[in-house]
């Protein structure tokens, strides 16, 4: 028997030996944690109810998930009783330019938004002199120069001056346009859109996402259908998605989801249609419609998906509401038609008829889908004069200025120069409740990132820019329960990560980038109002961008860790 024990210790020994030269070192203890968080209900993102465990990240990288109490960390967050759940998505962020000014973005990261998605449109590049030009005063507005011109260039910049969240983005269709065919309403040549599809696979290569749209803001509306399928095809090479502002989201939106899903079907792309909604009191009870026009195309093969913000006001640029032939060749062009007063009276005609525009042409008329001027709000101008009007209804304004509304808006795009953007109200609220349940719609904040302090707490944003996903948490799923808690963060992780292609996010998983949330469900709520937008939203204790820390213990700690997120089609 001793003799066994002591073969049996040599060979202990001899293994050990032999580890040792092997790898050249003894084994050694497993390398610490950067962070443990401990004790947490964990909602992994997929659908499935919480269940209790520990998260370790380490390298940017979730590393583990189980027991691990007794595992070295360098950092340990009590997460006892509290939600763990994936970093949320923003679909559709529009932050390309305010992360150049704040690249913390406050509004966004007290939400739980570690990654977003953006480019409506009109995107960061590519971009002209010319673009540039015509531009100036918005670039000016936020204190920008822009030392871009392709995408790559843009990317690269972001990544010198960091970021605190994670960001993605499309190339815009408009933007292509614009590049080739300037703001005027023609149609392209051969040579031309041979052009234009050479400027989408260069972005697709430059990182870009997909293609995407903005249909009712001049000169997109010039675009026609298979302008759009020629390009996207560009995008479809390299994996990428089409998403689109549909060209009507009221009297006509369910010809334009036949158009989106055409796109789709003859590019042999995925279609993402942004800010789902049935607009104006006409439509008001339109969305089962709606949904049953999605379905039926997802039952025949077309790959289509929507996202929503999930309020009952929408926000855009106050010029959307003067018909497109107003608009060629740009704001310079639309604010000299307003000073006319024969093109005023047509432009006025045009906004108080139904139909069709003098033009001959069908569009989205903003004027016969509201109740009255005092729907729309004053949100954001570029002039400092007008400035006490932000926060203002359109009937303060006609009634301060004395004279009708109409004339009212058209001059107040002249003293402007046409850049004023707008709060709308003109949806229903079982509308947005139905669209928002579909398994298919994740959720988007349609809103630049923003602060409540700098330059950018100058603006009065929609409150949606600092409250559109705690909003979901406490209304939709904690006061009213038309979501379970689990869903709505699938919805937040899972279902846009799995759309956009993030193969190794919007998951609790091992070797998933480390976004992860930490929040007590009770208490997270939004207090951004239409009022007063500028705050920013409670109860989000933690929030981790690729493992670090962006907010901790409730506060913001200034660390920059996000990352551009390229699109598949990128070569370095």
């Amino acid at each position: 028997m001793l003799r066994n024990a002591r073969n049996i210790a040599l060979v202990c020994a001899v293994g050990m030996l032999g580890l040792t030269s092997l790898y050249g070192q003894a084994p050694s203890e497993p390398k610490p944690f950067d962070v443990v968080i401990l004790h947490g209900h964990i909602i992994d993102g997929t659908g499935s109810p919480w269940y209790s465990g520990d998260v370790g990240i380490r390298d940017g990288h979730i590393a583990a998930i189980g027991d691990l109490g007794a595992a070295p960390a360098k950092q340990k967050i009590d997460a006892h009783g509290k939600v763990v759940a994936p970093g949320f998505i923003d679909m559709l962020g529009q932050s390309e330019l305010t992360i150049l000014v704040d690249p913390r973005l406050p509004s966004k990261i007290y939400q739980g938004i570690t990654t977003e998605i953006t480019g409506e449109g009109n995107s960061a590049a590519p971009v002209n002199d010319a673009m540039l030009a015509a531009d100036r005063a918005g670039y000016a507005h936020l204190h920008i120069t822009p030392d871009w011109r392709t995408l790559r260039e843009y990317f690269a910049r972001l990544e010198k001056q960091g970021m605190g969240i994670n960001l993605a983005t499309y190339v815009g269709a408009t933007s292509v346009r614009r590049m080739v065919l300037g703001d005027a309403d023609v149609q392209p040549t051969r040579a031309q859109l041979d052009q234009m599809k050479r400027l989408v696979d260069q972005a697709m290569r430059d990182g870009a996402a997909g293609l995407s749209t903005a249909l009712q803001y001049t000169p997109a509306p010039y675009a026609k259908t298979d302008e759009l399928i020629a390009l996207a095809r560009e995008a479809s090479k390299y994996g990428g998605i089409y998403a689109t502002h549909m060209r009507s989201e009221g009297d006509a939106v369910l010809e334009s989801i036949d158009e989106a899903t055409r796109i789709g079907r003859e590019a042999q792309i995925p279609v993402e249609i942004w800010h789902l909604k049935a607009a104006g009191k006409a439509n008001w009870g339109k969305m089962p419609q709606i949904v049953a026009r999605i379905d039926a195309a997802r039952a025949a093969g077309v790959d289509v998906s929507a996202n929503t913000y999930a309020y009952t006001a929408w926000f855009n640029t106050f010029s959307a509401f003067v018909p497109p032939w107003a608009h060629d060749g740009g704001d310079v062009k639309l604010v000299e038609r307003l000073k006319d007063p024969a093109m005023r009276a047509r432009i006025r005609k045009d906004m108080t008829s139904s139909g069709k525009d003098s033009a001959g042409e069908d569009w989205d008329n903003e004027w016969q889908e509201i109740p009255g001027p005092e729907a729309i709000l004053i949100a954001v101008v570029q002039n400092p004069e007008l400035v006490p009007l932000q926060g203002k209804r359109l009937s303060d304004v006609a009634a301060m200025w004395h004279e009708d509304a109409i004339d009212a808006l058209c001059d107040l795009l002249i003293k402007d120069k046409a850049f004023t953007e707008v709060a709308v109200f003109g949806m229903d609220e079982p509308d947005v409740l139905l669209a928002l349940k579909q398994p298919w719609v994740s959720f988007d904040n349609d809103s630049q990132g923003t602060s409540p302090e700098g330059l950018l707490g100058t603006e009065h944003p929609h409150p949606r820019a600092y409250g559109t996903f705690p909003r979901i948490l406490r209304k939709y799923v904690r006061e009213e329960k038309e979501l379970t808690l689990a869903d709505a963060i699938r919805k937040f992780s899972a279902l846009p990560a799995q759309r956009m292609r993030l193969t190794d996010r919007g998951v609790l998983k091992q070797g998933m980038w480390g976004d992860v949330v930490v929040f007590d469900p009770e208490k997270i709520t939004d207090k951004a109002t239409y009022e007063d937008p500028n705050q920013l939203s409670v109860g989000m204790e933690y929030v981790l961008v690729n493992g670090v820390a962006v907010i901790a213990e409730g506060k913001m700690t200034g660390a920059l860790p996000g990352k551009v997120l390229r699109g598949p089609g990128y070569v370095k």
